[in-house]
This record gives C-alpha cells, structure tokens and sequence, in this order.
C-alpha cells in the first residue's frame, strides 16, 4: 500500500507553477476561442449544398475540428487536474 504522503509530494511535483498556469491557462482559453469560429464556420458551411470536391474539404475540415475539439478538451483537463485552481 502507498505511503500517504509520498502521493502527496508526488502529486505536488506535477503541479504547474501558478505563473506558468495563467498562461497555460490564457493560451487555453484563446485556443478554445478561436476553435469556436471554425466550429461555427463548419457548421455554416454544412448548410451549404457544396459540391464534390468542397463536399469532400468539407468532410476533411470537420474531421480536423472534431479532433482538435477533443485534444483541447484533454489539454483543459491536464491543466484542471494539474493546478492548484
């Protein structure tokens, strides 16, 4: 069974200094901003009837949103699960 307190030292350890979390946590935040507009923007452009081969960027774009969308969601989390905030 662990220590205790070598879990806590070790979970200290992998804390991000608060200076370096504010701008992890502002670059975060403009990441999310700016992955809303190309959200948006798909989202419009699937109202569209595009025509091959836009229909296919079209499918390509949303692929690339989808999976930013889930690495900024992941990035969010380490930096909550890492932060003393």
């Amino acid at each position: 069974m662990k220590d205790p307190s070598t879990s806590n030292e070790l979970a200290e350890q992998q804390q991000i200094p608060d200076a370096l979390s504010l701008e992890i946590r502002r670059l975060a935040h403009d990441l999310s901003n700016a992955l809303e507009i190309i959200v948006q923007t798909s989202y419009l452009l699937n109202m569209a009837d595009l025509k091959e081969p836009a229909s296919d960027w079209l499918h390509m774009l949303d692929s690339g949103v989808t999976k930013a969308l889930e690495l900024n969601q992941e990035l969010r989390e380490y930096i909550k699960q890492h932060t003393r905030r």
